[in-house]
């Protein structure tokens, strides 16, 4: 029960941090059109990360926290001191207890970064999404068999975009390249499960090799090296994040901690 948790809120906390990181864009998108059009894969994330949650918090809930692992495991949190719900695992765990793969916490930077970011995590995310179909869960099935159809146009319109920028101008070039410097080094986490993992008999090779196939086929047309024998960073899914993460719930956590059990 315990690791079923686990990647239940893994997968929430990487749609909440991404749709979190997306919305920031918010009013600030380059043109109108790609501002709404980033807006509302925010929200598809945002709903996402619900159904996670709330699947999440029914389980902790069924297991009332019986086990001392578990409670020691989110010791700190509401969850150790009543009833879970999706509210309280977004806005009171601490970012330790996040469970999220640190590509979807970095800073948004410019639109390049932020759409080569999106466009890594939803080829990632619609491959496992694919898989994950076929789970044995039940509620995860119909989770991913539902989002499945929002993150399909996540693919479509972040590779648009990356073609875009990359065989664009000059400028537009430069900035891809450097996204691809800063942002290559972070999803090698994606394929490097964690213990919790393992329940979904979801192979992780396969995953990749699919997922670099799309990959290079995208960047082949956008003009884009692939990177080779990169140093990959991970830690996130075990609660070991970068400075990033505490400013982004500092942000979104801080009505509830500041006013505990507030409610519009």
């Amino acid at each position: 029960m315990n690791q079923l948790i686990n990647y239940t809120l893994h997968l929430a906390d990487n749609t909440l941090i991404l749709a979190q990181r997306n919305s920031e864009w918010c009013a600030h998108g380059p043109i109108l059109e790609q501002d709404i059009a980033i807006t509302n894969i925010s929200l598809d994330l945002i709903g996402q990360s619900r159904n996670f949650y709330q699947y999440a918090a029914q389980l902790i809930n069924e297991n009332t926290l019986a086990s001392s692992s578990l409670d020691k495991a989110y010791s700190g949190s509401t969850m150790a001191k009543g009833e879970v719900t999706e509210d309280s695992l977004a806005y009171i765990r601490t970012e330790r207890e996040f469970k999220n793969c640190l590509l979807v916490e970095l800073p948004n930077d410019d639109w390049g970064q932020t759409i080569l970011r999106q466009f890594f995590f939803s080829v990632y995310q619609y491959l496992l999404y694919e898989q994950m179909q076929n789970s044995t869960d039940v509620q995860l099935s119909a989770i991913a068999e539902k989002s499945i159809k929002e993150v399909t146009y996540h693919v479509r319109w972040s590779s648009e975009w990356v073609i875009r920028l990359g065989d664009g101008t000059e400028e537009s070039h430069q900035r891809m390249l450097k996204a691809i410097d800063y942002l290559w080094m972070y999803t090698g986490e994606l394929f490097i499960p964690a213990p919790f993992e393992l329940i979904m008999n979801i192979d992780p090779e396969i995953v990749k090799e699919k997922w670099m196939t799309k990959i290079k086929s995208v960047f082949e047309e956008a003009t884009l090296p692939v990177p080779e024998g990169a140093y990959m960073q991970s830690g996130g899914k075990e609660g070991k994040h970068t400075e990033h993460l505490g400013f982004v719930l500092a942000d979104l956590q801080y009505l509830q901690r500041t006013y505990p059990g507030a409610e519009w």
